[in-house]
Order: C-alpha cells, then structure tokens, then sequence
C-alpha cells in the first residue's frame, strides 16, 4: 500500500529493514538514486534481495525538464513539442509520441524498473507545475495522444499510468509549493479535462495517479483524497478498475489532510491502492501510520509489473533505437 522513496545510490540497513514491512509495495526512484546505468540496475536488483515481496519499482522518466535518468539514456523531449506538430501533421505528431513511449520505456524496463509514471495528460493551460509537460491544451488533442502513449508504452512491455486525475493543468498553482483550487463544475470538467482520462482508460491503462487539486463543485477535499472522485467519479462512472496512486503525500497541497498519519489514512480510506510517499525523511513516521492496517493483497499492484526487461546490448542493437532516438533528437531541436 506504499510506495516509498530511498536516499541514496545503495540501500542503508534502516532501508532494508523498511522493505521487509509487508506494507511496502515498491519503490520509486530519483536523480539523487542515480550515477549510472550499472548503478541503477545494480540498485533495482538490490531491492527486488531485500523485500518480504515483490516490489513495483517506478520512476518519473517523462521528459523535458522531468527525466531522472540521464547519463547513458537519451534525451527525451517535453510532450508539448508534439502538440506543436500536431496543427499541420496529425499523424507524423501522434507517430513521434508513440515512438517516444516505446523508447522512454523499453530504456527503463532495460534498467530493471517496472514503471515511468506516465503520461501526462492533464491540458496544457498554464499549470506552473504541468507546463511543458503537457501534450496540448485542448482536451481532444490530448486524447489522441494519450491513446498513442498508452499503445507506445504496452508495445514496450509497460504498464500505463494516466496522471493527475482528474486533471491539474486549468489552475495556476503548483500543489508541490501551494494548495491549489479550480472551482468549476463537473459538467466543465466532464467535457474538458476528463476528456484524455476517459481516453486513457479505453485505451487500457494500467493505473491512474491523482491530483492534489481540491474541486469544491464537486467535493470538499482535493481529489486525492476524495471518494466522490475516486469511487464514485473514477470508478463507478467512467469505468476505471485498474491501480489507484495518490501522488507524493509530502507535497504542501497533501498537507491539508494533516500529520502524516492522516494524509496516509485519508488517501487509502478514498480509495488510493497506494500511497507515494517520496521523502525518505516520512517513510518512517508512513510505516507506524499503517501499522495497524492490514497488508495489501500481495498480487495488487501485479498488472504493474514489467512485462519483459529486455537487454541493454539487445536493446542497443534494434535499428528501431536508434531511429526512434533520432527522430526525437530532431524534434527537440525543432527541426521535425
């Protein structure tokens, strides 16, 4: 039921002991967890050795400006640039995005990780935490893409995880720093930014990732934390049966619930299969606050794990690799 965050490029022995919890379900990975492609397998490899069970290891690997591998992985550009090529090439923009899942994941399977959270599909309509991490702002268009991400990443052997639902890009505020409260209805938000998650869960992915946002239309705590948005909205409504994420639960917006305790409790009560808990400093006080619950099922976050890890050497060799790698090469320097 939580998916934690480790300090550094090898485990400490308190790091050991936390993964022989039951309650850890995996382990996300950051640029602090990385030196090289060895290291980062050698590090996946170490902590599939030292958990009671088998861990979902995950990692942020989008592009642009959030990519936490870099050295010996390439250069994958921000989603927005296939929103640029969209207006005059629809197929050319929705082939490049495909092809950027495909060698986004097949690079991280190759490492040892189960997962990127990936894609974004929240609309591209001035977030200061989306950006350029956003497809477009316009719902349909970020529809297209999504199904053209999820098809990408399944092809690569991953799992596809939707993000942040309901949708994080109409409000202004960054839910890392500040709270962040977009007042509209459910009817505007059904037609708009519901749009690419209905897409996303058509299209078969995996897990969805909630936002921080707190829609009052719609319920009184941010979505997050919600059943209205996760039971009823998510679930009942649109049909969604896979994996529920909350986002990092030590983001200022995730402060609103409480103490530690309560922001874990109020996120698995809604509905949250699991819980990120990033920083390493609150994986501690994260293990008593569920100390008291039952384990999750063993097999929960199964549908997540990786369907192949292909070689590096093997991977190297693909003629598909190195083309992939220069199409994108060749949109981030705006000659596509």
């Amino acid at each position: 039921m939580l998916v934690i965050g480790v300090g550094g490029l090898v485990l400490s022995d308190e790091e050991r002991d936390w993964l022989q919890d039951p309650r850890v379900s995996g382990v996300i990975l950051f640029k602090r967890n990385f030196a090289s492609r060895a290291q980062a397998g050698e590090l996946c490899q170490a902590i599939r050795e030292a958990a009671q069970r088998p861990q979902l290891l995950c990692v942020d690997q989008e592009g642009g400006r959030v990519q936490r591998f870099r050295e010996g992985y390439s250069e994958l550009p921000a989603l927005e640039g296939f929103g640029h090529i969209y207006a005059t090439d629809r197929d050319a923009a929705l082939a490049l995005a495909h092809e950027h899942a495909w060698l986004m994941a097949s690079e991280i399977l190759a490492t040892g990780l189960d997962l990127s959270f990936a894609p974004v599909v929240d609309l591209g309509r001035g977030n200061l935490a989306i950006g350029n991490r956003a497809f477009h702002a316009e719902p349909g268009i970020v529809a297209d893409f999504c199904r053209a991400y999820v098809a990408g990443l399944h092809e690569a052997g991953m799992a596809a995880t939707i993000k942040h639902f309901p949708g994080h890009g109409s409000v202004l505020e960054d839910t890392h720093f500040d709270d962040a409260v977009d007042p509209r209805p459910l009817a505007e938000l059904q037609a708009l930014d519901l749009v690419p998650f209905a897409a996303g869960i058509e299209a078969g992915a995996e897990a969805v990732m909630m936002a921080h946002v707190k829609y009052p239309a719609v319920a009184p705590e941010p979505a997050g934390y919600s059943p209205r948005w996760i039971r009823d909205i998510l679930r009942r409504d649109m049909g969604f049966g896979g994996i529920v994420f909350s986002d990092d639960i030590g983001m200022a917006a995730a402060e609103s619930a409480g103490g530690v305790k309560a922001r874990i409790d109020a996120h698995l009560d809604a509905g949250c299969d699991a819980v990120l808990v990033c920083a390493p400093a609150l994986v501690a006080d994260s293990l008593r606050a569920v100390a008291d619950r039952e384990p999750a099922p063993a097999g929960l976050l199964s549908p997540l794990f990786a369907r192949q890890f292909p070689a590096w050497d093997t991977l190297l060799a693909h003629a598909r690799y190195d083309g992939a790698r220069e199409a994108l090469r060749r949109l981030d320097h705006g000659v596509a």
